[in-house]
């Protein structure tokens, strides 16, 4: 009998030891699926982006380049819309692309085109203030990175909505300077919201600072893209989908009035303008053939492909280039995929007892 138990610990042993490496087998596993999709994959996909290079002429050959990031719409979730859940993914979606992209791109100077927030437009005080926190975090940034924001209409509401308060409220945190200028490039920042046209307190006043600044103006950014009647003539995977294309567009909700965008036009003569507030990408030339891109939303709750633009600005030209982010089917898949893989060898592990339970039954009816 002694050496049948001492047989029997030794057979224990044996599957004991399987099943525990089995084990560490299927912790590392999941460790690695989340390091992957979660970490390393914005760092693999980011990494094969670079800055165009700006195409001089001989005689401007020792003009300075500037490096700028141009994203949008990121639609911070508030209090009231966002699932705990949702934000928690979407905030962290962000904060990694952003991070990341700093980190391997070194932009000199960042621009958010537009609905930084969703719900800022009726936020609380203390909604605000922690709406402002959150994103202070997801985008924070080095001293020498310069970051500039422009208002959007979920930021401080549309033309009917919005107010003297809100106004102050977002420009307290942000400091939007209407003319910003850096090596010889002078950026006018746009409150498109207050193109109404309507002689109201606030649009008198955007007006006015605008075409007071009209003569430095090199380029422009905003919130509202110029006049268009839609998206049908734009392309590309991060373009608006094949069916929303053709429908056309509200002008002072999708897009400015024809009337402001001619103002804009006139006013400023810019040589480049970026906007936000469609979620999708496109590019349009207006009048003389001033070149409009639409930057795509930077959060995966609105896309399935987010991206931003990388432009290399000199004082006379500008190439810019565009840098997707990972795809989010593909984030799930890969989890789907490693879901099979770790349920097989969970299955695997589970089934080691039971073997060993039948192979120790049919020991014993031998002996």
């Amino acid at each position: 009998m002694a050496l049948i138990r001492l047989g029997f610990g030794r057979q224990h042993l044996r599957p004991t030891k399987r099943r525990s490496f089995l084990l560490l087998k299927l912790i590392a596993a999941v460790f690695a699926v989340l390091l992957f999709c979660e970490f390393l994959i914005y760092y693999l996909v980011i990494f094969r982006c670079d800055w165009p290079e700006v195409k001089t002429a001989a005689q401007n050959s020792g003009q300075q380049t500037l490096k700028a990031m141009f994203l949008a719409d990121t639609h911070l979730l508030g209090e009231i819309r966002g699932h705990w859940l949702d934000k928690l993914r979407r905030e962290w979606q962000m904060e990694r692309a952003f991070q990341t992209a700093l980190w391997l791109l070194q932009p000199e100077v960042v621009f958010i085109l537009g609905d930084i927030f969703d719900e800022g437009k009726w936020s609380s005080p203390q909604a605000w203030a922690d709406d402002v926190e959150r994103f202070q975090k997801i985008f924070r940034h080095p001293h020498h990175v310069l970051l500039k924001v422009v208002v959007g209409n979920h930021d401080i509401g549309f033309h009917y909505r919005m107010s003297t308060y809100k106004i102050k409220r977002f420009e307290k945190v942000f400091n939007p300077e209407r003319l910003f200028s850096w090596k010889g490039i002078n950026f006018v920042m746009v409150n498109s919201i207050a193109l109404e046209g309507d002689g109201c307190n606030i649009c008198s006043k955007a007006e006015a600072e605008l075409i007071e600044v009209s003569r430095k103006l090199n380029c422009s950014r905003e919130h509202f893209p110029l006049y268009r009647r839609s998206d049908a003539n734009c392309s590309g995977d991060d373009a608006a989908p094949l069916e929303e294309r053709g429908l056309p567009f509200k002008e002072r909700y999708d897009v400015l009035s024809r009337e402001a965008s001619q103002k804009l036009l006139w006013w400023l003569r810019p040589r480049l303008v970026l906007s936000g507030h469609t979620h999708s990408a496109c590019e349009v030339l207006h009048g003389a053939g001033t070149l409009e891109i639409s930057v795509p939303s930077f959060s995966w709750r609105n896309r399935n492909n987010p991206s931003f633009i990388m432009g290399s600005l000199t004082a006379t030209r500008h190439a810019l280039a565009k840098c997707f982010l990972p795809r989010e089917n593909a984030v799930l898949a890969a989890y789907c995929v490693a879901a099979g893989l770790l349920a097989a060898l969970y299955c695997k592990l589970l089934a080691s007892p039971f073997l060993f339970g039948w192979n120790l039954l049919r020991k014993l009816k031998t002996t």
